[in-house]
């Protein structure tokens, strides 16, 4: 094992036990590394790597404090992978969307309150009879986002929300390209806002996998 790689282990087994826990501050370096039986240099590496991924909040002039270990925080790395990801597995991370944003759409829907069904309905009204492809792809991600939130799982929401990155972005533009995508989304949309306001959460299911495989499918056709 690295030796940066042996030292991410110890401080990870140091949360895992609960030695350190959320909103902690850590020892001092010198005293860290002289426990953990590491160098500074080393010890320097693995705290530094531990933040990109948020375990870790390195405060200047203050010191490393283990963050609140949030699903919400943690998940944040996954916007970074799905930024950067190829794009011969564009339809990879929208498969996975599609096994997970159907449960997180059926959870919502004996869960979601009537001013969360307003505040939905709202936003799909305020977009208008022709609305931008600006504000299309920004009422989508509103729209997935204010469903997933009524799942009542933190975790899942994250996950989903962490798939909602520049590149969903860029390829819900792309689905738009497609003659008559626009109106069939803010439909498919519409479809699913009938069935929450039911509270048929299968048939909140279904409608989600209908709106996830057309947005497979226009990406499929367009240009």
């Amino acid at each position: 094992m690295a030796v940066t790689d042996e030292a991410i282990e110890k401080i990870k087994k140091m949360i895992v036990s609960g030695e350190l826990r959320p909103g902690d501050r850590l020892p001092k370096e010198s005293e860290l590394a002289a426990a953990l039986g590491l160098s500074r240099n080393s010890l320097r590496e693995a705290v530094r790597a531990l933040s990109l991924i948020r375990v870790l909040d390195v405060r200047q002039g203050d010191g490393t404090y283990v963050t609140s270990l949030d699903p919400q925080v943690l998940l944040e790395a996954l916007r970074f992978v799905v930024d950067v990801h190829r794009d011969d597995t564009e339809l990879e991370f929208l498969a996975v969307r599609r096994i997970l944003e159907p449960a997180a759409t059926a959870m919502a829907a004996s869960r979601i309150t009537p001013a969360g069904l307003a505040a939905l309905a709202a936003e799909l009204d305020a977009l208008g009879p022709s609305p931008s492809v600006e504000a299309l792809v920004a009422a989508d991600l509103a729209f997935h986002r204010g469903v997933a939130r009524w799942s009542g799982n933190t975790v899942l929401c994250s996950l989903l929300d962490g798939l909602s990155g520049a590149t969903a972005r860029a390829r819900t533009r792309r689905a738009l390209a497609v003659d008559g995508a626009a109106d069939r989304i803010v439909g498919e949309h519409r479809a699913v806002l009938g069935a929450l306001r039911d509270g048929d959460a299968e048939a909140a299911r279904s409608w989600a996998t209908v709106h996830i495989a057309g947005v497979e499918q226009r990406l499929r056709q367009a240009p």
